[in-house]
Protein backbone atom coordinates (compact mmCIF):
# COMPACT_ATOMS: atom_id res chain seq x y z
CA UNK A 1 0.00 0.00 0.00
CA UNK A 2 3.05 2.14 0.63
CA UNK A 3 4.60 1.78 -2.30
CA UNK A 4 1.28 3.19 -4.11
CA UNK A 5 0.86 6.01 -1.84
CA UNK A 6 3.79 8.19 -4.49
CA UNK A 7 1.95 6.97 -7.38
CA UNK A 8 -0.99 8.26 -6.15
CA UNK A 9 0.01 11.66 -5.00
CA UNK A 10 2.07 12.13 -8.30
CA UNK A 11 -1.18 11.38 -10.30
CA UNK A 12 -2.93 13.79 -7.67
CA UNK A 13 -0.46 16.61 -8.70
CA UNK A 14 -1.10 15.94 -12.44
CA UNK A 15 -4.67 16.25 -11.47
CA UNK A 16 -4.16 19.47 -10.06
CA UNK A 17 -1.79 21.46 -12.36
CA UNK A 18 -4.27 20.15 -15.14
CA UNK A 19 -7.15 21.72 -13.35
CA UNK A 20 -5.37 24.77 -12.46
CA UNK A 21 -3.88 24.91 -16.15
CA UNK A 22 -7.77 24.77 -17.44
CA UNK A 23 -8.73 27.49 -15.02
CA UNK A 24 -6.30 29.66 -16.10
CA UNK A 25 -7.37 28.95 -19.68
CA UNK A 26 -10.50 29.38 -19.05
CA UNK A 27 -10.40 32.73 -16.84
CA UNK A 28 -7.98 33.97 -19.82
CA UNK A 29 -10.72 33.18 -22.34
CA UNK A 30 -13.58 34.90 -20.04
CA UNK A 31 -11.03 37.99 -20.19
CA UNK A 32 -10.09 37.31 -23.87
CA UNK A 33 -13.98 37.74 -25.17
CA UNK A 34 -14.96 40.77 -23.00
CA UNK A 35 -11.90 42.68 -24.21
CA UNK A 36 -12.46 41.46 -27.91
CA UNK A 37 -16.11 42.64 -27.23
CA UNK A 38 -14.90 46.45 -26.06
CA UNK A 39 -12.39 46.18 -29.04
CA UNK A 40 -14.63 45.90 -31.03
CA UNK A 41 -16.87 48.14 -29.96
CA UNK A 42 -13.82 50.90 -29.50
CA UNK A 43 -13.00 50.27 -33.36
CA UNK A 44 -16.76 51.06 -34.38
CA UNK A 45 -17.31 53.95 -32.73
CA UNK A 46 -13.80 55.83 -32.09
CA UNK A 47 -12.36 55.05 -35.45
CA UNK A 48 -13.60 58.42 -36.34
CA UNK A 49 -11.44 59.96 -33.06
CA UNK A 50 -8.38 58.51 -33.44
CA UNK A 51 -8.22 59.40 -37.22
CA UNK A 52 -8.85 63.26 -36.13
CA UNK A 53 -6.21 63.50 -33.42
CA UNK A 54 -3.40 61.49 -36.35
CA UNK A 55 -4.41 63.39 -38.93
CA UNK A 56 -1.88 63.30 -41.24
CA UNK A 57 -0.80 65.46 -44.60
CA UNK A 58 1.49 63.71 -47.36
CA UNK A 59 4.50 65.29 -47.18
CA UNK A 60 6.47 63.87 -50.37
CA UNK A 61 6.53 60.28 -50.52
CA UNK A 62 5.53 60.07 -46.72
CA UNK A 63 2.59 61.08 -44.55
CA UNK A 64 3.55 63.43 -41.59
CA UNK A 65 1.16 63.81 -38.26
CA UNK A 66 -0.59 66.81 -37.62
CA UNK A 67 -0.26 66.00 -33.92
CA UNK A 68 3.82 65.21 -34.24
CA UNK A 69 4.14 69.11 -36.03
CA UNK A 70 1.92 70.80 -33.06
CA UNK A 71 4.21 69.10 -30.26
CA UNK A 72 7.26 70.32 -32.24
CA UNK A 73 6.32 73.65 -33.10
CA UNK A 74 5.77 74.44 -29.21
CA UNK A 75 8.75 72.92 -28.47
CA UNK A 76 10.53 75.18 -30.90
CA UNK A 77 8.35 78.36 -29.83
CA UNK A 78 9.22 77.73 -25.87
CA UNK A 79 12.85 77.07 -26.48
CA UNK A 80 13.25 80.71 -28.30
CA UNK A 81 10.86 82.13 -26.04
CA UNK A 82 12.75 81.25 -23.13
CA UNK A 83 16.43 82.34 -24.43
CA UNK A 84 17.45 78.08 -25.27
CA UNK A 85 16.86 77.68 -21.45
CA UNK A 86 17.83 73.62 -22.27
CA UNK A 87 21.44 74.76 -23.14
CA UNK A 88 22.14 77.89 -20.81
CA UNK A 89 20.74 76.58 -17.29
CA UNK A 90 21.76 72.56 -17.91
CA UNK A 91 24.13 73.15 -15.48
CA UNK A 92 21.98 74.74 -13.02
CA UNK A 93 19.40 71.86 -13.23
CA UNK A 94 22.28 69.44 -12.26
CA UNK A 95 23.09 71.36 -9.41
CA UNK A 96 19.29 71.52 -8.10
CA UNK A 97 19.25 67.47 -8.36
CA UNK A 98 22.20 67.02 -6.30
CA UNK A 99 20.75 69.73 -3.44
CA UNK A 100 23.00 72.99 -3.72
CA UNK A 101 20.26 75.02 -3.42
CA UNK A 102 17.87 72.60 -1.26
CA UNK A 103 18.40 74.18 2.77
CA UNK A 104 18.64 70.71 4.46
CA UNK A 105 17.39 72.43 7.49
CA UNK A 106 14.07 73.67 5.79
CA UNK A 107 10.58 72.14 5.92
CA UNK A 108 9.08 72.49 2.29
CA UNK A 109 5.66 71.59 1.49
CA UNK A 110 5.66 68.89 -0.95
CA UNK A 111 5.55 65.03 -0.86
CA UNK A 112 9.36 63.66 -2.72
CA UNK A 113 12.70 65.07 -3.13
CA UNK A 114 13.92 66.68 -6.89
CA UNK A 115 15.74 63.41 -7.22
CA UNK A 116 12.61 61.27 -6.74
CA UNK A 117 10.43 63.61 -8.87
CA UNK A 118 12.58 63.30 -11.77
CA UNK A 119 13.06 59.42 -11.48
CA UNK A 120 9.32 58.80 -11.56
CA UNK A 121 8.47 60.94 -14.00
CA UNK A 122 10.99 59.37 -16.32
CA UNK A 123 10.63 55.93 -15.12
CA UNK A 124 6.94 56.98 -17.17
CA UNK A 125 8.95 58.35 -20.44
CA UNK A 126 11.71 55.69 -20.76
CA UNK A 127 10.05 52.15 -21.39
CA UNK A 128 9.23 50.63 -24.42
CA UNK A 129 9.22 54.17 -26.90
CA UNK A 130 13.06 53.69 -26.36
CA UNK A 131 13.31 49.76 -26.99
CA UNK A 132 10.33 49.17 -30.06
CA UNK A 133 9.75 53.04 -31.44
CA UNK A 134 13.57 53.09 -32.42
CA UNK A 135 13.41 50.22 -33.92
CA UNK A 136 10.04 51.20 -36.09
CA UNK A 137 11.84 54.63 -36.80
CA UNK A 138 15.14 53.22 -38.16
CA UNK A 139 13.59 50.46 -40.20
CA UNK A 140 11.15 52.86 -41.43
CA UNK A 141 12.99 55.71 -41.69
CA UNK A 142 16.98 54.40 -42.32
CA UNK A 143 19.72 55.51 -39.66
CA UNK A 144 19.21 59.20 -40.46
CA UNK A 145 16.22 59.28 -37.92
CA UNK A 146 18.28 59.45 -34.99
CA UNK A 147 19.77 62.45 -35.97
CA UNK A 148 16.31 64.23 -36.29
CA UNK A 149 15.36 62.08 -33.17
CA UNK A 150 18.01 64.09 -31.17
CA UNK A 151 17.08 67.48 -32.55
CA UNK A 152 13.40 66.51 -31.20
CA UNK A 153 14.78 65.71 -27.70
CA UNK A 154 16.62 68.83 -27.24
CA UNK A 155 14.08 71.09 -28.41
CA UNK A 156 11.59 69.51 -26.06
CA UNK A 157 13.47 70.34 -22.65
CA UNK A 158 11.96 73.42 -23.36
CA UNK A 159 8.33 72.39 -23.15
CA UNK A 160 8.89 70.13 -20.27
CA UNK A 161 10.83 73.62 -18.39
CA UNK A 162 7.38 75.08 -18.86
CA UNK A 163 4.35 72.73 -18.15
CA UNK A 164 6.51 71.56 -15.07
CA UNK A 165 7.37 74.68 -13.34
CA UNK A 166 3.56 75.54 -13.73
CA UNK A 167 2.44 72.26 -12.47
CA UNK A 168 4.30 73.48 -9.01
CA UNK A 169 3.15 76.74 -9.01
CA UNK A 170 -0.59 75.75 -9.14
CA UNK A 171 -0.38 72.83 -7.57
CA UNK A 172 -2.70 71.99 -4.27
CA UNK A 173 -1.78 70.48 -0.87
CA UNK A 174 -4.18 68.92 1.19
CA UNK A 175 -4.09 69.26 5.03
CA UNK A 176 -2.98 65.22 5.20
CA UNK A 177 0.13 66.68 2.61
CA UNK A 178 -0.64 64.99 -0.02
CA UNK A 179 -0.31 66.66 -3.75
CA UNK A 180 -2.51 67.38 -6.07
CA UNK A 181 -1.09 68.79 -9.63
CA UNK A 182 -0.11 69.05 -13.16
CA UNK A 183 -2.61 70.71 -16.07
CA UNK A 184 -5.73 69.87 -14.67
CA UNK A 185 -4.39 72.80 -12.06
CA UNK A 186 -2.81 75.32 -13.96
CA UNK A 187 -4.90 75.31 -16.72
CA UNK A 188 -8.07 76.29 -14.43
CA UNK A 189 -6.30 78.60 -12.16
CA UNK A 190 -3.60 80.07 -14.15
CA UNK A 191 -6.13 80.69 -16.92
CA UNK A 192 -8.70 82.23 -14.01
CA UNK A 193 -5.93 84.57 -13.03
CA UNK A 194 -6.00 85.82 -16.93
CA UNK A 195 -9.75 85.98 -17.25
CA UNK A 196 -10.22 82.94 -18.67
CA UNK A 197 -11.44 80.73 -15.97
CA UNK A 198 -14.05 79.47 -18.42
CA UNK A 199 -11.84 78.52 -21.20
CA UNK A 200 -9.57 76.78 -18.55
CA UNK A 201 -12.08 74.43 -17.28
CA UNK A 202 -13.08 73.12 -20.67
CA UNK A 203 -9.21 72.68 -20.88
CA UNK A 204 -8.87 71.34 -17.08
CA UNK A 205 -11.79 68.86 -18.11
CA UNK A 206 -10.37 67.73 -21.29
CA UNK A 207 -7.33 67.09 -20.29
CA UNK A 208 -8.43 65.14 -17.01
CA UNK A 209 -10.32 62.98 -19.16
CA UNK A 210 -7.82 62.22 -21.65
CA UNK A 211 -5.23 61.07 -18.91
CA UNK A 212 -7.37 58.70 -18.02
CA UNK A 213 -8.07 56.83 -20.77
CA UNK A 214 -4.47 57.36 -22.05
CA UNK A 215 -3.07 56.01 -18.64
CA UNK A 216 -5.58 52.43 -18.77
CA UNK A 217 -4.44 52.07 -22.69
CA UNK A 218 -1.31 52.97 -23.02
CA UNK A 219 -0.10 53.43 -19.66
CA UNK A 220 -1.24 50.35 -18.32
CA UNK A 221 -2.37 47.36 -20.84
CA UNK A 222 -0.06 47.75 -23.53
CA UNK A 223 2.73 47.84 -20.62
CA UNK A 224 1.45 44.62 -19.46
CA UNK A 225 1.01 43.27 -22.99
CA UNK A 226 4.50 43.58 -23.80
CA UNK A 227 6.20 42.74 -20.62
CA UNK A 228 4.31 38.89 -21.09
CA UNK A 229 5.08 38.92 -25.07
CA UNK A 230 9.17 39.34 -23.79
CA UNK A 231 8.68 36.54 -21.33
CA UNK A 232 7.29 34.51 -24.39
CA UNK A 233 9.81 35.49 -26.74
CA UNK A 234 12.55 35.10 -24.19
CA UNK A 235 11.78 32.33 -21.77
CA UNK A 236 8.75 30.47 -24.15
CA UNK A 237 6.27 31.20 -20.84
CA UNK A 238 3.55 30.19 -23.34
CA UNK A 239 1.01 32.75 -24.20
CA UNK A 240 -1.89 31.17 -22.61
CA UNK A 241 -0.22 32.30 -18.92
CA UNK A 242 -0.61 35.94 -19.93
CA UNK A 243 -3.16 35.73 -16.68
CA UNK A 244 -0.84 34.60 -14.27
CA UNK A 245 1.88 37.78 -15.69
CA UNK A 246 -1.02 39.72 -15.10
CA UNK A 247 -2.29 38.89 -11.75
CA UNK A 248 1.37 38.76 -10.41
CA UNK A 249 2.16 42.57 -11.82
CA UNK A 250 -1.31 43.39 -10.74
CA UNK A 251 -0.10 42.61 -7.22
CA UNK A 252 3.16 44.08 -7.44
CA UNK A 253 1.80 47.12 -8.51
CA UNK A 254 -0.83 47.45 -6.33
CA UNK A 255 1.58 47.10 -3.74
CA UNK A 256 3.45 49.96 -4.39
CA UNK A 257 1.02 52.32 -5.45
CA UNK A 258 -1.64 51.75 -2.80
CA UNK A 259 0.96 53.93 -0.74
CA UNK A 260 0.60 56.81 -2.89
CA UNK A 261 3.47 59.11 -4.28
CA UNK A 262 5.87 58.50 -1.54
CA UNK A 263 5.65 55.08 -2.27
CA UNK A 264 5.60 55.14 -6.01
CA UNK A 265 9.00 57.91 -5.86
CA UNK A 266 10.76 55.85 -3.56
CA UNK A 267 10.60 52.44 -6.10
CA UNK A 268 11.86 54.60 -8.61
CA UNK A 269 14.33 55.99 -7.61
CA UNK A 270 16.04 52.87 -7.42
CA UNK A 271 14.87 50.64 -10.15
CA UNK A 272 15.41 54.09 -12.69
CA UNK A 273 18.97 54.43 -12.43
CA UNK A 274 19.71 50.69 -12.47
CA UNK A 275 17.43 50.19 -15.16
CA UNK A 276 18.87 52.26 -17.38
CA UNK A 277 22.33 51.75 -16.66
CA UNK A 278 21.54 47.97 -17.01
CA UNK A 279 20.68 48.85 -20.45
CA UNK A 280 23.23 51.29 -21.74
CA UNK A 281 25.50 49.48 -20.82
CA UNK A 282 24.13 46.66 -23.10
CA UNK A 283 24.64 48.97 -25.01
CA UNK A 284 28.02 49.97 -24.74
CA UNK A 285 29.36 46.72 -24.66
CA UNK A 286 28.08 46.47 -28.58
CA UNK A 287 29.71 49.80 -28.78
CA UNK A 288 32.96 48.74 -27.30
CA UNK A 289 32.86 45.12 -29.30
CA UNK A 290 32.04 46.78 -32.41
CA UNK A 291 34.16 50.01 -31.88
CA UNK A 292 35.55 49.77 -35.55
CA UNK A 293 32.00 50.12 -36.91
CA UNK A 294 30.90 52.88 -34.92
CA UNK A 295 32.56 55.77 -37.33
CA UNK A 296 30.95 54.43 -40.20
CA UNK A 297 27.44 54.10 -37.99
CA UNK A 298 27.80 57.98 -37.20
CA UNK A 299 28.32 58.62 -40.87
CA UNK A 300 25.36 56.42 -41.50
CA UNK A 301 23.20 58.58 -39.10
CA UNK A 302 24.67 62.05 -40.46
CA UNK A 303 24.45 61.05 -44.08
CA UNK A 304 20.76 59.50 -43.55
CA UNK A 305 19.35 62.87 -42.04
CA UNK A 306 19.80 64.65 -44.89
CA UNK A 307 19.78 62.88 -48.36
CA UNK A 308 18.47 59.24 -46.96
CA UNK A 309 19.49 57.48 -50.04
CA UNK A 310 17.14 54.47 -50.38
CA UNK A 311 15.03 55.30 -47.54
CA UNK A 312 11.51 54.97 -47.50
CA UNK A 313 10.80 59.19 -48.61
CA UNK A 314 14.32 59.78 -49.03
CA UNK A 315 14.98 62.98 -46.36
CA UNK A 316 11.76 63.50 -45.40
CA UNK A 317 11.17 59.58 -44.71
CA UNK A 318 13.95 60.14 -42.17
CA UNK A 319 12.80 63.03 -40.26
CA UNK A 320 9.44 62.19 -40.16
CA UNK A 321 10.17 58.98 -38.56
CA UNK A 322 13.08 60.99 -36.00
CA UNK A 323 10.75 63.69 -34.97
CA UNK A 324 7.51 60.45 -34.33
CA UNK A 325 9.52 58.63 -32.33
CA UNK A 326 10.71 61.03 -30.27
CA UNK A 327 7.75 62.90 -29.77
CA UNK A 328 6.41 59.74 -28.53
CA UNK A 329 9.02 58.63 -26.82
CA UNK A 330 9.44 61.69 -24.37
CA UNK A 331 6.00 63.20 -23.80
CA UNK A 332 7.28 66.59 -23.75
CA UNK A 333 4.29 69.22 -24.70
CA UNK A 334 1.92 66.46 -23.90
CA UNK A 335 1.83 67.14 -19.66
CA UNK A 336 1.60 63.89 -18.04
CA UNK A 337 5.53 64.78 -16.06
CA UNK A 338 4.04 67.89 -14.77
CA UNK A 339 1.55 65.94 -12.62
CA UNK A 340 4.71 63.78 -11.05
CA UNK A 341 7.08 66.79 -10.30
CA UNK A 342 3.88 68.81 -8.66
CA UNK A 343 4.66 66.79 -5.58
CA UNK A 344 8.12 68.45 -5.19
CA UNK A 345 9.43 69.38 -1.84
CA UNK A 346 10.45 73.05 -3.18
CA UNK A 347 9.17 76.83 -2.58
CA UNK A 348 10.63 77.58 -5.85
CA UNK A 349 8.61 76.36 -9.13
CA UNK A 350 11.20 76.97 -11.30
CA UNK A 351 13.43 74.84 -9.75
CA UNK A 352 11.28 71.89 -10.62
CA UNK A 353 11.14 73.38 -14.33
CA UNK A 354 15.18 73.52 -14.50
CA UNK A 355 14.74 69.71 -12.97
CA UNK A 356 12.59 68.16 -15.71
CA UNK A 357 14.28 69.54 -18.73
CA UNK A 358 16.98 66.84 -18.23
CA UNK A 359 14.08 64.33 -19.13
CA UNK A 360 13.94 64.71 -22.61
CA UNK A 361 17.68 64.61 -22.85
CA UNK A 362 18.03 61.46 -20.55
CA UNK A 363 15.02 59.56 -22.51
CA UNK A 364 15.67 60.70 -26.26
CA UNK A 365 18.94 62.03 -26.37
CA UNK A 366 21.22 59.09 -24.73
CA UNK A 367 18.52 56.04 -24.25
CA UNK A 368 16.92 56.38 -27.78
CA UNK A 369 20.27 57.34 -29.45
CA UNK A 370 22.09 54.02 -27.97
CA UNK A 371 19.39 51.84 -29.49
CA UNK A 372 19.99 53.88 -32.50
CA UNK A 373 23.43 52.92 -32.88
CA UNK A 374 23.42 49.40 -31.97
CA UNK A 375 20.70 48.66 -34.46
CA UNK A 376 23.23 50.40 -37.30
CA UNK A 377 26.10 48.17 -36.20
CA UNK A 378 23.91 45.69 -36.32
CA UNK A 379 23.27 46.47 -40.30
CA UNK A 380 19.73 44.76 -39.68
CA UNK A 381 17.69 47.59 -40.14
CA UNK A 382 17.34 47.12 -44.58
CA UNK A 383 15.02 50.94 -45.43
CA UNK A 384 12.72 50.61 -47.56
CA UNK A 385 10.61 48.74 -45.06
CA UNK A 386 8.45 46.31 -47.29
CA UNK A 387 6.80 44.84 -44.20
CA UNK A 388 8.25 41.07 -43.97
CA UNK A 389 11.69 42.81 -42.54
CA UNK A 390 11.97 43.27 -38.77
CA UNK A 391 10.59 46.20 -37.52
CA UNK A 392 10.59 47.47 -33.62
CA UNK A 393 11.17 45.35 -30.47
CA UNK A 394 12.00 42.73 -32.87
CA UNK A 395 14.89 44.35 -34.49
CA UNK A 396 16.16 46.22 -31.42
CA UNK A 397 16.51 42.47 -30.18
CA UNK A 398 17.89 41.17 -33.02
CA UNK A 399 20.86 43.57 -32.90
CA UNK A 400 21.55 43.28 -29.10
CA UNK A 401 22.02 39.73 -30.05
CA UNK A 402 23.90 39.74 -32.92
CA UNK A 403 27.01 40.34 -30.61
CA UNK A 404 26.00 38.38 -27.51
CA UNK A 405 22.90 35.78 -27.23
CA UNK A 406 22.59 36.72 -23.53
CA UNK A 407 21.44 39.82 -24.63
CA UNK A 408 18.14 38.47 -25.36
CA UNK A 409 17.42 37.71 -21.50
CA UNK A 410 18.80 41.16 -20.74
CA UNK A 411 16.58 43.08 -22.98
CA UNK A 412 13.58 41.09 -21.55
CA UNK A 413 14.46 41.65 -17.89
CA UNK A 414 15.18 45.66 -19.27
CA UNK A 415 11.68 45.01 -20.84
CA UNK A 416 9.85 44.52 -17.66
CA UNK A 417 11.36 46.67 -15.48
CA UNK A 418 10.11 49.44 -18.42
CA UNK A 419 6.52 48.04 -18.28
CA UNK A 420 6.51 48.11 -14.32
CA UNK A 421 8.23 51.49 -13.36
CA UNK A 422 5.74 53.37 -16.56
CA UNK A 423 2.81 51.18 -14.76
CA UNK A 424 3.14 52.88 -11.31
CA UNK A 425 4.13 56.31 -12.57
CA UNK A 426 1.36 56.19 -14.96
CA UNK A 427 -1.44 54.86 -12.03
CA UNK A 428 -0.57 58.41 -10.39
CA UNK A 429 -0.85 60.51 -13.53
CA UNK A 430 -4.23 58.70 -14.13
CA UNK A 431 -5.20 58.98 -10.06
CA UNK A 432 -4.75 62.60 -10.16
CA UNK A 433 -7.14 63.37 -13.05
CA UNK A 434 -9.55 61.14 -11.44
CA UNK A 435 -9.63 62.93 -8.12
CA UNK A 436 -9.29 66.20 -9.96
CA UNK A 437 -13.22 64.90 -11.79
CA UNK A 438 -14.71 63.11 -8.81
CA UNK A 439 -13.20 64.88 -5.73
CA UNK A 440 -10.23 63.94 -3.53
CA UNK A 441 -11.09 60.99 -1.01
CA UNK A 442 -9.67 57.86 0.23
CA UNK A 443 -12.76 55.44 -1.39
CA UNK A 444 -12.26 57.84 -4.83
CA UNK A 445 -8.70 56.94 -4.98
CA UNK A 446 -8.89 53.25 -3.80
CA UNK A 447 -11.57 52.25 -6.20
CA UNK A 448 -9.49 53.77 -9.36
CA UNK A 449 -6.13 51.65 -8.34
CA UNK A 450 -8.43 48.77 -7.73
CA UNK A 451 -9.32 49.76 -11.94
CA UNK A 452 -6.07 50.65 -12.62
CA UNK A 453 -5.12 46.77 -11.84
CA UNK A 454 -8.02 45.02 -13.46
CA UNK A 455 -6.56 46.43 -16.38
CA UNK A 456 -3.25 45.11 -15.81
CA UNK A 457 -4.62 41.61 -15.78
CA UNK A 458 -6.96 42.30 -19.07
CA UNK A 459 -3.75 43.87 -20.69
CA UNK A 460 -1.24 40.52 -20.09
CA UNK A 461 -4.21 38.62 -21.60
CA UNK A 462 -5.37 39.88 -24.79
CA UNK A 463 -4.29 40.83 -27.84
CA UNK A 464 -6.03 43.87 -28.73
CA UNK A 465 -5.75 46.48 -31.49
CA UNK A 466 -8.10 49.65 -31.59
CA UNK A 467 -8.19 49.98 -27.91
CA UNK A 468 -4.60 51.01 -27.70
CA UNK A 469 -5.13 52.89 -30.62
CA UNK A 470 -7.63 55.16 -29.03
CA UNK A 471 -5.71 55.45 -25.62
CA UNK A 472 -2.65 56.42 -28.33
CA UNK A 473 -4.71 59.22 -29.54
CA UNK A 474 -5.74 59.73 -26.02
CA UNK A 475 -2.25 60.13 -25.21
CA UNK A 476 -1.55 62.94 -27.66
CA UNK A 477 -4.75 64.67 -27.07
CA UNK A 478 -3.60 65.68 -23.62
CA UNK A 479 -0.94 67.58 -25.64
CA UNK A 480 -4.05 69.87 -27.63
CA UNK A 481 -5.73 71.04 -24.33
CA UNK A 482 -2.13 71.35 -22.94
CA UNK A 483 -0.57 73.68 -25.08
CA UNK A 484 -3.31 75.66 -25.37
CA UNK A 485 -2.83 76.37 -21.69
CA UNK A 486 0.88 76.74 -21.92
CA UNK A 487 0.96 79.78 -24.81
CA UNK A 488 -1.49 81.70 -22.72
CA UNK A 489 0.46 81.06 -19.77
CA UNK A 490 4.31 81.10 -20.61
CA UNK A 491 4.96 84.30 -19.46
CA UNK A 492 4.36 83.40 -16.04
CA UNK A 493 7.23 81.10 -16.13
CA UNK A 494 9.49 83.04 -17.30
CA UNK A 495 8.82 86.19 -14.73
CA UNK A 496 9.60 83.14 -12.48
CA UNK A 497 12.74 82.62 -13.94
CA UNK A 498 14.03 86.05 -14.07
CA UNK A 499 13.10 86.10 -10.76
CA UNK A 500 15.07 82.96 -9.38
CA UNK A 501 17.93 83.57 -11.41
CA UNK A 502 18.36 87.33 -9.85
CA UNK A 503 18.08 86.35 -6.47
CA UNK A 504 20.91 83.70 -7.21
CA UNK A 505 23.07 86.85 -8.13
CA UNK A 506 22.21 89.43 -5.39
CA UNK A 507 22.93 86.39 -3.00
CA UNK A 508 19.26 85.91 -1.42
CA UNK A 509 19.32 82.29 -2.83
CA UNK A 510 22.13 80.76 -0.91
CA UNK A 511 23.59 77.98 -1.83
CA UNK A 512 24.48 74.78 0.56
CA UNK A 513 26.76 71.95 -0.77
Amino acid sequence: MRKKLPILASASLAFSSSAFAEEASSFAQTIADFSSSVDGFFNDYTGWFVGLIFKSVPVGEANFPLIVGWLLLAAFIFTLYFGFVQFKRAGMAIDIVKGKYTDPNSKEEGEVSHFQALTTALSGTVGLGNIAGVGVALAIGGPGATFWMILCGLLGMASKFCECTLGVKYRTILPSGVVSGGPMYYLSRGLSEKGLGGLGKVLAIGFALMCILATLGAGNMFQANQAHAMLTYAFDVPSEYGVMTGIILAALVFSVIVGGMPSIASVTERIVPWMAALYVAMAVIVIVVNIGQVGSAFAAIFEGAFTGAGVAGGFIGALIQGLKRATFSNEAGVGSAAIAHSAVKTKEPITEGLVSLLEPFVDTVVICTMTALVITIAGLNVAPYDGSSLTGVTLTAASFTETAGIFKYLLALAVIMFAFSTMISWSYYGLKAWTYLFGESKTIELLFKVIFCVFVIIGATIQFGAVIDFSDAALFAMSIFNIIGLYFLMPVVKKELGSFVARIKSGEIKTYK
